[in-house]
């Protein structure tokens, strides 16, 4: 699915690591940075979890919600969490509902075959529930930055 700029961003509920049920309409009147990712504990997704807790204050200070999403369950969600000390929520797309509505699945393989994951892709979403910004095919070095830099200097505060 490819999804368009300007327009409202697919909803959707998803379990999380806080025992709730999440749901972007829940951050209606903030920004939201929707990433989504392979595998908790692997090292590229621990690096980018990383660099989101190093800079969450700085996107907190924006006036935006940080909220990772992978098919991995919530009990793996929360050692996750634990281990690296993250500030954020994540979210279990155990199913790839939500991955497949923002074009974030990537299947491998051949007919009979395929495997289902995460495309590492990153969604800026504003206080309106716009999707304003999408990164896919994310490099996992200078993409925290990339993604905060735009909401400096496109998204209201």
């Amino acid at each position: 699915m490819n999804l368009e700029k300007g327009t409202q961003a697919p909803e959707f509920t998803l379990p999380a690591n806080n025992g709730k049920d999440v749901s972007l309409k829940d951050y209606a009147g903030k920004n939201v940075v929707l990433y989504f990712y392979p595998k908790d504990m692997t090292p590229g997704c621990t690096s980018e979890a990383c660099d989101f807790r190093d800079n969450h204050q700085s996107f907190k200070e924006l006036d935006t919600v940080i909220l990772g999403v992978s098919a991995d369950p919530v009990d793996s969600h929360e050692k996750f969490i634990d281990k690296y000390d993250l500030p954020f929520l994540l979210l279990a797309d155990e199913n790839f509902d939500v991955a497949e509505k923002y074009g974030a699945l990537k299947v491998q393989g051949s007919a009979g075959d395929e495997k289902y994951g995460m495309e590492r892709s990153t969604f800026i979403i504003d206080k309106d529930g716009v999707l304003q910004e999408e990164f896919r095919q994310v490099k996992v070095e200078g993409h925290v930055e990339e993604a905060l830099s735009y909401i400096k200097e496109n998204l209201e505060s």
